[in-house]
């Protein structure tokens, strides 16, 4: 680790953001698990949409639906 990503760190827990170095990094870590996980997920929709694309009936059947529900809104 850096000097500078060291510092930083001891910063963050100076400030009171977390407890200690190691949760800090603890925290860093799973944020960065949990973003890649999402990533994968968005690239399995996108890939199950590009081999199963929406037919024109399902896109005109939702963009009713979604207009339906709106307008049932009291707003």
């Amino acid at each position: 680790m850096s000097d500078e990503l060291a510092l930083a760190l001891d910063e963050l827990v100076a400030s009171g953001r977390f407890a200690t170095r190691a949760e800090a990094v603890r925290t860093a870590i799973e944020r960065l698990l949990d973003a890649e996980r999402r990533r994968e997920i968005g690239r399995r929709i996108v890939q199950g949409y590009e081999a199963i694309p929406q037919t024109d009936a399902e896109l005109a059947s939702a963009t009713e639906a979604a207009i339906a529900s709106i307008e049932e809104e009291p707003w």
